[in-house]
């Protein structure tokens, strides 16, 4: 199977690429020095030209509080581009993962959220990923949209690392611990996304929508004593509220996803997110 990457330098399409090339898979990365999601006929663009059996898209603008102040290039790259790639690959008869992010909702559930739930998103950055994923699904073809929620991994930025880093440093840290969710390692999302485009492949009907993390729910604060406990650091976690951090854009209080569907549907299973978290601990320890 050859599979074109949007995103292969990020946390999971570098583990994509990873996994591919472990499986014998070929992955065409499609990085920014090949494309440029701002403009997204240059997507589509390069999906009609390559010789490709499938696409994933793991690009994204993920800098949520910047995204208040940057709309138009977080809705060229997280609503347009998407878009532009469903409608080519639909266009091409080609299986399409897209993924997207908890971010979507609101965070006001009392339980977790299904993939038929209605999408209120709080800011920019969840707007135009829920854009997004309607367009993917209004394209007509067959393409899977992936939910995930608070990525970690041993590469790029992400909180595990920020913790690793900060923790030390200051002797303790103050983290937030009335959002909640469920961590997912970036192998596992990875996995899942290699899967479901290879069932999409054989069984078309099984295209929508479906929702990927770990196994577990716990708060920020939450994450942050795991890790800590992970990395036999003795660093002291003080738990504070959402009002004593403000951010320019507001989170969801309440973002965990219910993952049975993609259970029953693809026979995927929720993350070990507690193991994948030692196994990033053991990469970066590695190095």
């Amino acid at each position: 199977m050859r599979i074109l990457l949007f995103g292969p330098n990020g946390q999971v399409g570098t583990e994509i690429r990873r996994q591919a090339h472990a499986s014998g898979l070929e992955v065409v990365p499609a990085g920014r020095e090949a494309v440029d999601l701002s403009k997204p006929g240059a997507a589509a663009t390069l999906i009609s030209q390559s010789d490709c059996d499938g696409v994933i898209n793991a690009s994204a603008y993920t800098a949520v509080d910047k995204a208040e102040t940057e709309a138009e290039l977080a809705g060229a790259v997280n609503t347009d581009a998407p878009a532009a790639m469903a409608e080519a690959c639909a266009a091409a008869g080609l299986p399409f993962v897209h993924y997207s992010t908890d971010y979507v909702f609101d965070g006001t559930s009392s339980r977790p959220y299904r993939e038929t739930d209605p999408t209120s998103p709080l800011g920019v950055y969840g707007r135009t990923k829920a854009d997004g994923e309607a367009a993917v699904m209004a394209a007509g073809g067959t393409a899977a949209v992936i939910r995930l929620a608070w990525v970690f991994s041993a590469h790029g930025a992400n909180f595990v690392k920020t913790m690793l880093r900060v923790g030390p440093e200051r002797g303790g840290v103050r983290v937030v611990a009335d959002q909640v969710g469920k961590p997912t390692p970036a192998t596992d999302a990875a996995r899942a996304g290699l899967q479901s485009l290879s069932l999409l492949q054989e069984d078309p009907s099984k295209a929508g929508l479906y929702h990927f993390s770990g196994d577990r729910e716990t708060s920020w604060a939450g994450f942050a004593e795991a890790i800590f406990e992970a990395a036999g650091l003795d660093v002291p976690v003080e738990h504070i509220t959402t009002a004593e951090y403000p951010t320019p854009a507001a989170r969801p209080a309440y973002s965990v996803l219910d993952t049975s569907r993609i259970t029953q549907e693809f026979g995927i299973q929720p993350a070990d997110w507690r193991a994948g978290l030692r196994e990033v601990i053991a990469a970066l320890r590695d190095r």
